[in-house]
């Protein structure tokens, strides 16, 4: 996959002041504020940074935290990991692979065959309908 590389004065002047700060700055929206947290239309989850397709909705549930959330991603080599020690937690951070915007971070309470819980943004994301 390659690698997308701007500088924060390019990704300022691509994206509003909140998707920027989300996905640059490791930002969060508001739980229960976001437009994809109660959102039931079929389609593929987008990086808004850089496009890349990252969540099916077949993989998404409610969790009841606030943020749409998804038992896994559609490849697993669409998201990075990173420790993240912020707010004196720890947890782990989930960025776009190839862009590196914040999405959000993975929790291992999830439902089966995963476990996971990625608890994801709705300013780091697009969603693309199925067609028909």
């Amino acid at each position: 996959m390659k690698k997308i590389l701007k500088s924060p004065q390019q990704w300022q002047q691509e994206l509003d002041p909140e998707t920027y700060h989300i996905t640059r700055e490791a930002g969060t929206e508001a739980p229960f504020s976001g437009e994809y947290n109660d959102c039931k239309i079929s389609g593929t989850y987008r990086c808004v940074c850089c496009g890349e397709p990252l969540f099916s909705s077949a993989a998404k549930f409610d969790s009841g935290c606030g943020w749409p959330s998804f038992s896994l991603p559609l490849h697993d080599e669409v998201i990075e990991e990173r420790l993240d020690t912020s707010h004196f937690m720890v947890r782990t951070e989930v960025r776009c692979e190839r862009c590196e915007a914040h999405l959000g971070h993975v929790f291992p309470d999830g439902p089966a065959p995963t476990g996971l819980r990625y608890c994801i943004n709705s300013r780091s994301l697009t969603l693309e309908p199925d067609a028909g």
